[in-house]
């Protein structure tokens, strides 16, 4: 049995564990909420665009944008948004297995994949795992800023455009709830009848001003840029919302271990005093 120094040095030690994640904890439930209500907010833009892009699907429009275009994929380009730090449990090793697959099942049909990543997490496994990297964004932080996804993104855009790649796709975790993250695989390009769903019957087309061009261009690379941020601002939701749950899920464990090494250091206390006692009772009994 270990010595009582032993016993209360580990005890101690557990304690300061236990602090440390009792703080990354509360610090994990205040950023979540700001987190949440970014998301939110940042929601109705991102369903207004959608249903605007996916009437313009479907009107009756002489110019036909390239991200409309359905062509057959021979090469993909994947966007990954991962978090730059750990200690938040499963979530990026979901979203990681989920990508691998079908980065696999994309492989195994003779096409070619290229990758941009958003996280470091993310970026870090794409270098060990030996994808080609065209593109990432590291350190965030707390807030997603536009400014800092347009860049990485457009790299994928302009490869669209130019007949690089044939299809783009977005992996990233969907916040549900604090308790529940869903790992999400998306196609991002050309706009597919299921991401954009029409309200409106096809033979009708919008008034354009100044001309069709010009508005749907602009048009279409906001749609893009919105889905991309709506996505990142999900994934941030859901890396502290899952951050808290780990923190505490840790700090609970610290503290059932200090309770059963309270009870090891109880027992051998008692048992370091009742042999004493019986060494002193023996001495008398001898004299």
């Amino acid at each position: 049995m270990p010595s009582g120094k032993e016993i209360r040095n580990k005890i101690k030690s557990v304690e300061n564990t236990r602090k440390i994640t009792k703080a990354m904890e509360m610090v994990a439930a205040s950023k979540m909420r700001k987190a949440q209500d970014r998301m939110r907010a940042a929601r109705p833009y991102g369903e207004k665009i959608r249903r605007v892009a996916a009437n313009l699907s479907n009107a009756l429009t002489e110019y036909k944008h390239p991200f409309l275009d359905k062509r057959e994929p021979k090469s993909v380009g994947l966007v990954l948004v991962t978090s730059d730090k750990g200690l938040c449990g499963g979530l990026n090793s979901n979203v990681l297995r989920l990508v691998v697959s079908k980065m696999k099942e994309l492989e195994g049909q003779g096409k070619k994949l290229q990758a941009t990543c958003i996280g470091n997490k993310g970026f870090g496994f794409m270098q060990r795992s030996g994808a080609k990297i065209v593109s990432h964004v590291v350190g965030l932080g707390d807030t997603p800023h536009l400014e800092k996804l347009i860049g990485p993104v457009k790299v994928q855009l302009d490869a669209y455009m130019k007949g690089e790649i044939d299809a783009l796709y977005i992996g990233y975790t969907r916040f549900i709830n604090t308790m529940k993250q869903e790992p999400v695989f998306e196609q991002l390009l050309p706009l597919a009848d299921e991401t954009v769903k029409s309200s409106h019957q096809a033979g009708w087309d919008y008034v354009y001003e100044p001309d069709a061009k010009a508005v749907i261009d602009d048009l279409l690379i906001r749609y893009v840029e919105a889905l991309i941020y709506q996505a990142v601002a999900e994934n941030m939701a859901s890396e502290q919302s899952a951050r808290m749950v780990a923190m505490k899920s840790a700090s609970d464990n610290a503290k059932n271990v200090i309770g059963e090494l309270k009870l090891v250091y109880n027992k051998a206390r008692q048992a370091a005093i009742t042999k004493e006692l019986s060494e002193i009772v023996s001495g008398a009994a001898a004299v």
